[in-house]
């Protein structure tokens, strides 16, 4: 099948009997088309099924139109919806996403780093991996003049943009909410040691014990990876000391689902005899048995917020860094009864 000819800018020059330089800025709606010029062209590209070659005006602009997105899975539903926010705000502005994925390696996320064709983008969003130490080669991209806007696992160590949940509020709400609800034995079974948000949501667990003049005990304080597996792993470990908690505060849903399987190997009643509390609000928390009380993140809102400062600091050369912290609220479910008998 011969290939239909493609509409360019020079098409609709000609068409117009205007330069290419004039349909170009009218295009890009710029100061100096005026109203009238930039309709006729609107108009005749409709008409003609004119498609835009971002990056051929990129030539013009400096502007590729392309977002370079890295995270570390798109398994869990969080960052689903962190794309899906991403999306909704960089295809209404005529940007397109190039997703990159790590899988949780500190490794391969430096090489996806450092193998960017920084040419060929505007800037760069990014959660970085769990077991992330340095961000060096984020550094190195940012001090190239790429804005970068990172996005729930932050570094400390890069002026840039930084959008994320209010984990310290939210752990404190759940943590506290046990406590109300007569559990005082409450162990923390959180994510890896050096997160930026898993030391936000152990901090609010130790301010909300600390509330209520409740002890700490470090043998039910545990770091481990984020998945499932990790939370049913927790839970042998708290269950090997003499010292039993009768609460679990979680640092994510998965976590928490896993810690409720193996409780119920245990025949021990969640939400009677141990309640348990995630942090996310994924779908599987409303429809395990029992459901799981957990504190929503504002997923879509963070990738909403997340692409719309990139887009800010594309846009605007001297654009100041901002740190966004957005709120979210307690999902109270059946996992996280009034306790039966006083502790």
């Amino acid at each position: 099948m011969k290939r239909r000819h493609i509409i360019t800018i020079k098409d609709l020059a000609r068409e117009l009997q205007v330069s290419v330089a004039t349909v170009s800025r009218g295009l890009r709606n710029t100061h100096d088309v005026s109203k009238i010029t930039r309709n006729k062209i609107l108009a005749k590209a409709k008409e003609l099924n004119f498609r835009p070659n971002f990056n051929a005006m990129g030539l013009v602009n400096n502007k590729s139109h392309n977002i370079a997105v890295i995270l570390p899975t798109i398994t869990h539903y969080y960052f689903a919806e962190v794309i899906s926010g991403i999306q909704k705000v960089a295809y209404k502005n005529n940007f397109n996403i190039i997703l990159h994925i790590t899988g949780e390696s500190a490794e391969r996320e430096r090489a996806i780093a450092r193998q960017l064709p920084l040419s060929s983008i505007d800037g760069l969003l990014v959660s970085v991996t769990s077991d992330s130490q340095k961000c060096d080669h984020f550094l190195e991209i940012f001090n190239c003049g790429v804005p970068i806007v990172f996005f729930d696992r932050i570094p400390d160590s890069i002026n840039t943009s930084k959008v994320m949940q209010n984990d310290f509020e939210g752990a404190f709400i759940a943590v506290e909410h046990l406590i109300q609800n007569g559990y005082k034995k409450i162990a923390h079974i959180t994510g890896p040691y050096g997160l930026s948000l898993t030391r936000h949501r152990f901090e609010g667990y130790l301010a909300a014990l600390k509330k209520y003049n409740l002890a700490v005990w470090p043998e039910w304080i545990i770091y481990s990876e984020f998945e499932q597996a990790s939370g049913s792993e927790d839970v042998k470990q708290l269950w090997e000391s003499k010292n039993k908690p009768n609460a679990i505060f979680a640092v994510n849903d998965s976590k928490a689902i896993g810690a409720m399987l193996e409780l119920k190997k245990r025949n021990i009643e969640i939400g009677k005899d141990v309640a348990v509390v995630g942090f996310t609000n994924e779908p599987m928390s409303a429809v395990v048995s029992p459901s799981l009380t957990t504190f929503e993140e504002p997923a879509m809102e963070v990738g909403m917020r997340s692409c719309e400062l990139l887009l800010q600091h594309i846009s605007k050369k001297n654009f100041t860094p901002k740190e966004v912290i957005l709120n979210g609220k307690l999902i109270v479910r059946e996992s996280s009864k009034k306790r039966r008998t006083d502790p």
